[in-house]
């Protein structure tokens, strides 16, 4: 196992700046996921630890030894593929026995170690069959086979699971967090999937823009977002822009605009994320901390609207309702049966608990 320093990593290609002023450390053994749009600069990241890229200013460390300028194939390092590059003319044994061959192993030793890993990722019966032949999974498992069995000290995967249907991709994820936890080895994964780096990681990095904007375990990305763009990314909230107002003991009131009226907010860190005087703010609330109901509510945060949508998805039942002109709200229960569905058109009251609420600026540059 190693652990992973990246320290001021920027990468440039030509005037583009595809990765700037990144700082990172990622621990031994840790399954650590680099979460973002398309073209955000997690997998250009990735290709800096692996080697294929180097960096245009700054240090790639393993285990405190400099590797910025060290090639790919003097790193240990296993990588998976989105295309999983499977060389579709050999067999099963052949392909995972590659990287052993390369390195020049005696046969008993390469048979050995491509049978121990093909038994741990359940293909030891498609030991002498052609990739070609086999399901999209399957290939998927040949290709971590190959990675895993250079007993490397970083496993790498860029968007390995994309090319696979949503019920296949469910069954890798959970594959792929077997095999990290059995082989106990250090794990990058590249991914704009937020269920797949809620659901597979130790601590996450959400990218955008060529910039690292947050990195935390799942339950602190989400739960605390440290900006608009987080917020949104992650999941999905109710987002408005709102203005600090005054405080009153252990509560900010802010000013909302766009909802006519006052919104009470617990003050504490897990509530008001850090922002300066000239940011931009707004009110982040999750879908699911959104109580809605026909019945009157008293208190703070308790606004009056409209039905507009009711979308059912099997597990969870959606309701958004119309505030204002402009501000829909949207809240998700469990599905409780149809007696307990809003009916469109209802005149309803929502509650916004205070503290469910988290207050956070707009990302930089989008102000």
């Amino acid at each position: 196992m190693s652990t992973v320093n990246l320290s001021d990593i920027t990468k440039q290609f030509g005037n583009v700046t595809a990765v700037k002023g990144l700082d990172l450390v990622i621990n031994e053994g840790e399954f650590f996921t680099f979460l973002g749009p398309s073209g955000c600069g997690k997998t250009t990241t990735l290709r800096m630890i692996a080697g294929f890229y180097f960096p245009s200013i700054g240090k790639v460390k393993f285990n405190n030894q400099d590797m910025t300028s060290v090639s790919p194939e003097k790193r240990n390092t296993g990588m998976v593929f989105q295309n999983y590059a499977l060389f579709p003319h050999m067999t099963v044994f052949e392909n995972v026995a590659f990287g052993l061959k390369v390195r020049k192993l005696k046969k008993t030793d390469v048979k050995r170690r491509v049978e121990d890993v093909l038994k741990k990722v359940r293909l030891e019966p498609f030991i002498d069959r052609q990739v070609s032949q086999l399901s999209g999974g399957q290939q998927q498992r040949v290709a971590l086979a190959r990675a895993l069995v250079i007993e490397p000290d970083i496993l790498l995967l860029d968007e390995p699971l994309s090319n696979l249907d949503a019920r296949l991709r469910d069954e890798m994820r959970s594959e792929i967090l077997r095999l990290q936890r059995e082989y106990d080895i250090t794990t990058i994964y590249v991914t704009h999937d937020q269920v797949e780096a809620l659901t597979m990681s130790d601590r996450i990095a959400v990218f955008n823009l060529g910039e690292c904007h947050q990195v935390g375990t799942p339950t602190e990305i989400y739960n605390q977002p440290v900006n608009d763009f987080v917020a949104e990314f992650i999941g999905e909230t109710n987002l408005l822009p709102i203005e600090r107002h005054k405080e009153e003991g252990i509560t900010f009131i802010y000013n909302s605009n766009d909802l006519n009226k006052s919104i009470y907010v617990t003050n504490s860190e897990q509530n008001i994320a850090s922002y300066d005087g000239a940011d931009q703010l707004y009110m982040s609330v999750r879908p699911e901390a959104v109580q809605v109901d026909v019945e009157p509510m008293e208190g703070n945060n308790v606004l009056s609207g409209t039905v507009e949508l009711v979308q059912f998805t099997g597990e969870s039942v959606h309701t958004i309702v119309k505030i204002t002109e402009n501000v829909t709200l949207k809240s998700t229960e469990l599905n409780r049966g149809p007696s307990t569905y809003m009916k469109k058109g209802a005149e309803v009251y929502v509650y916004l608990p205070e503290t469910q609420i988290r207050i956070i600026p707009a990302a930089k540059g989008e102000v």
